[in-house]
């Protein structure tokens, strides 16, 4: 029973359950982007550059061996286009990140700074011992002479 009630500590744990919740978004938000860059941009940049579909980029290293209707051996393609699509992907994503992470910094710097403000002044610098003031008197004295 001991190591089930150490797991069950562990699950429940505040840095463990927000974890899974940022994985559960991160997921949603992937799908949102992944149809945000499919759907909606690369149409678009596929359209400017002269209505080419990206997935559907390839360039033939070998072609297929063909006997007769049957496939002896699979052609070998490079999918760029899907490479191209991928990386876009990724860069929104990023950039989408960035954009968040600021604003969380900003905010936390709003949040900081009123606290900030009010630290303490330094200290003052602690008045002389009777040595100190002795040895001075003795110095300017000394220096009279």
């Amino acid at each position: 029973m001991g190591f089930f009630k150490e797991f069950k500590e562990f699950a429940m744990k505040g840095n463990v359950m927000d974890m899974a919740i940022g994985v559960i978004i991160g997921g949603a938000f992937g799908k949102i982007v992944t149809s945000l860059v499919n759907d909606v941009l690369m149409p678009l940049i596929g359209a400017l550059i002269g209505n080419v579909d990206f997935t559907t980029l390839s360039v033939t290293l070998r072609e297929a061996v063909m006997n007769g209707e049957e496939v002896v051996k699979e052609a070998v393609t490079l999918h760029y286009g899907n490479f191209i699509q991928t990386t876009v992907d990724f860069l929104i994503v990023a950039f989408c990140i960035f954009l968040v992470i600021k604003l969380i910094n900003k905010a936390s710097n709003m949040v900081k700074k009123p606290a900030e403000e009010e630290a303490p002044a330094a200290p003052a610098e602690p008045e002389p011992t009777k040595e100190e003031i002795l040895l001075t008197e003795i110095r300017d004295l000394l220096k009279q002479k």
